[in-house]
């Protein structure tokens, strides 16, 4: 089962809110967010409700600041559990829209895109098997999309700005 306590205060103090499932609008429930705890599995937190906006991947642990760790402000306004995934890992990348265009699988993490692939962005993905983290920029850095199994026909469906993609990577009980 997992849960994430989201507390108005720093360091874990102040009003908090316990939450153990998705959570698609989180702004009744507390104004801001300066701390998070997470008890136990994998969450993708959303500065907008809906799981839209900025987002930032949170697995078990303390973050007394978790501003300090992200671009996020104190607006926490959505909240997605990843699921455990005990199966294989299977992602394909497409150079254009819509899956068409030259074509990458990945069935495990890639630090470097460009190095792997000689390819710098993708337009269009399918997820096939296991739920990832798109960054980008190399090495896992930078600003980050969570992807569940499905079909994303433009970067824009992975709430993306653009197709700037450096790294992949499984998330699996990390």
């Amino acid at each position: 089962m997992a849960k994430i306590i989201f507390y108005e205060g720093r360091n874990f103090e102040g009003r908090h809110y316990e939450c153990m499932s998705d959570c698609a609008d989180l702004h009744s429930m507390f104004e801001r967010c300066r701390s998070v705890r997470v008890e136990s599995g994998m969450f993708v937190i959303y500065d907008r409700p809906g799981y839209t906006g900025n987002q930032l991947f949170m697995r078990r642990g303390e973050y007394p600041d978790y501003r300090s760790m992200s671009t996020m402000n104190d607006c926490v306004r959505s909240c997605r559990v990843v699921p455990m995934h005990s199966g294989t890992f299977r992602m394909r990348l497409y150079a254009h829209f819509d899956m068409r265009g030259e074509t990458m699988e990945l069935t495990d993490d890639c630090p470097n895109l460009m190095e792997r692939f000689r390819m710098s962005n993708f337009n269009s993905c399918n997820v096939v098997d296991g739920h990832w983290l798109l960054y980008e920029q190399p090495r896992y850095r930078g600003r980050h999309y969570y992807l569940r199994p499905g079909m994303y026909r433009s970067f824009s469906d992975w709430s993306g700005s653009n197709s700037r993609i450096s790294s992949v990577r499984r998330l699996m009980d990390l």
